[in-house]
């Protein structure tokens, strides 16, 4: 399942779901149903260099989880 952003139209928050492409999540704050935003894609060939600056920055900080 894909993951997508949604916006609330009655309360304006922004929401970050895991879901079907089909099917429309309601607001977990007000019960309305949400809007589906368009997100931006990666750029292609920089995320992977990106992951491993993070990765060597939480290396040389010394915390456990590498993500």
């Amino acid at each position: 399942m894909p993951l997508y952003d949604f916006r609330c139209p009655r309360c304006q928050t922004v929401h970050e779901r895991l879901v079907r492409a089909d099917s429309t999540p309601a607001c977990g704050t007000c019960g309305q149903p949400l809007e589906r935003l368009v997100s931006l894609p990666a750029a292609p060939g920089k995320s992977a260099g990106m992951i491993a600056r993070a990765r060597a920055r939480a290396a040389r900080e010394g915390h456990f989880s590498n993500d």
